[in-house]
């Protein structure tokens, strides 16, 4: 997700609790999030996270800010969403 303000506040989808809060190369700054039955949301190349492993969190929350952590020249969200694995479309889950 592009355009994003450096800094800007990310936050989570749905309730969940942290698994992952590291860089990891590639993603850079990355926070991934189990909201069970198989669901995980991830978001990397954040500039700061907020949350550690083992947070619980509520849809909504605040858990990291818009960087460009992971190699990128210009600052933006990486957002990811799975199920059991299998990616899927995001935009079902985004509200703007």
């Amino acid at each position: 997700m592009e355009g994003l303000i450096l800094g800007q506040s990310v936050k989570s989808v749905a309730a969940g609790r942290v698994v992952f809060a590291d860089w990891l190369r590639g993603f850079g700054n990355l926070l991934i999030v189990d909201h069970g039955n198989g669901y995980m949301s991830l978001y990397g190349n954040n500039e700061s996270l907020f949350k550690q492993v083992g947070d619980t969190l509520r849809g909504g929350d605040t858990i990291a800010s818009v960087g460009n952590s992971g190699g990128n020249e210009e600052s933006g969200l990486y957002f990811e969403l799975r199920h059991e694995g299998n990616p899927l479309d995001p935009m079902k889950w985004i509200s703007r």
